[in-house]
């Protein structure tokens, strides 16, 4: 079996890559028997092509002849290699609109699609994920946002930091007035945004605790779904039937919208669950929420604000609290300034890579040799020109023309 690792082709390039090259020398020498690998030559990889081949691994600028391809973002339709099997975050199972045609290119070239995403061990958890790496940086911005809006501090771009412990160095610059910080998530991306907020030293208090209480100091409350959502029924929360009729729920976000001036949103949103809050809500002068720093960035999703995905070189929008039009960055002091870059871990890109490239290490290449894999299995989309079983009801996400 020949594996290869493609260059990133989409827009703006991102700079990771799913292999180090130190760790395709181990699993070279690991499992040269039973497989070969290839790099695809890239002027913008984190990884330089000499990295590479110092560690003896092929470069190379044709991947005709790889039977499986590992990337990290979505794959443009134009290099989409037919036949082939392909790794990648392909964002198609919520049926976002702008992958729609990746989807459909895939089936039309019978490409075998398994997305890191879905890949998941016996207890059902993610083993293959750039999430911590997501809150650190996330949260990082939160604070940059913060203090390009008020002035208060300076900090450089995560992107202009060599590393986390350069990053940690930068942090010692910010200082906060007696704000208070409401966090939504606990899971990978979550645990990097508390990561953040240790290293800063912000008290964690309770949900009662952040609604009733001021405090002379910066805090922060974590919130998980149950302290926000409702059952429209009879206002109770129980978290197995929210799972199963996420739609039967609202949301009951806004005393902490008014409580707090941050908000850090990485919780996982299901297109069926209620939003956060609705845009209306910020018309409102009991929206006290000036900085959104939006690790998720689900387009129309959990937060309303979020109209769009920024970038690593443009990082921030602000949001009129009147018309919900977008601002240019730090135009007006009032309006909501927004951070919803969509790569986030792309800003500590060697890190970030080491830590992926581990977790594939440990739960894929193994399980490439096998005949029958359930991990990869479970977590392939599409194959030989169809949906997998458990993928069918993107049927009509994949047969829709719009």
């Amino acid at each position: 079996m020949k594996i290869g690792i493609i260059r990133e082709g989409k827009i703006p390039a991102d700079q990771r890559s799913p292999f180090t090259p130190d760790l395709l020398h181990e699993i070279q020498k690991t499992f040269g028997n039973h497989l070969s690998i290839c790099v695809e030559k890239s002027e913008f990889r984190c990884f330089t092509d000499e990295e590479y081949t110092q560690q003896g691994i092929e470069v190379v600028t044709d991947l005709s002849a790889v039977d499986v391809l590992f990337g990290v973002k979505e794959v443009p339709i134009a290099q989409l290699i037919p036949g082939k099997t392909y790794f990648f975050f392909s964002h198609t199972i919520k049926k976002q609109p702008k992958n729609q045609a990746l989807l459909q290119a895939i089936l039309a070239k019978s490409i075998r699609l398994i997305d890191y995403e879905l890949l998941k061990n016996p207890e059902g958890e993610r083993v293959v994920a750039f999430g911590r790496w997501a809150g650190i940086v996330g949260a990082y911005n939160a604070f940059w946002t913060y203090g390009k809006k008020t002035g208060l501090f300076e900090i450089k771009r995560a992107s202009a930091c060599r590393d986390l412990e350069d990053l940690k160095v930068e942090l010692k610059k910010v200082l906060l007035p007696p704000i208070k910080i409401t966090v939504t998530g606990r899971g990978r991306v979550g645990k990097g945004v508390l990561e953040i907020l240790g290293i800063l030293g912000i008290r964690e208090v309770n949900p009662q605790e952040f609604l009733s209480t001021d405090f002379d100091e910066p805090v922060f409350v974590c919130l998980s779904s149950a302290d926000y959502l409702r059952r429209k029924s009879n206002g109770g929360y129980d978290q197995a039937d929210f799972y199963a009729h996420p739609e039967a729920y609202e949301s009951h976000f806004l005393p902490f919208a008014k409580a707090g001036e941050i908000l850090i949103a990485a919780a996982y949103w299901d297109p069926k669950a209620p939003r956060l809050f609705e845009l209306p809500a910020i018309q409102s002068p009991d929206f006290s929420i000036s900085v959104i720093a939006d690790i998720t960035c689900d387009l129309d999703g959990s937060i309303p604000t979020t109209q769009r995905a920024t970038t690593i070189l443009d990082p921030v929008y602000d949001v009129d609290r009147t018309t919900g039009e977008e601002l240019p960055p730090f135009g007006k002091q009032d309006s909501i300034s927004v951070m919803a870059i969509d790569n986030l871990p792309c800003e500590l890109p060697r890190e970030s890579s080491a830590e992926f490239a581990r977790q594939l290490r440990e739960w894929v290449i193994p399980e490439l040799g096998k005949d029958i894999s359930p991990i990869l299995e479970k977590a392939t989309i599409a194959r030989d020109g169809d949906l997998t079983l458990e993928f069918m009801y993107l049927s009509d996400y994949v047969s829709d023309a719009s």
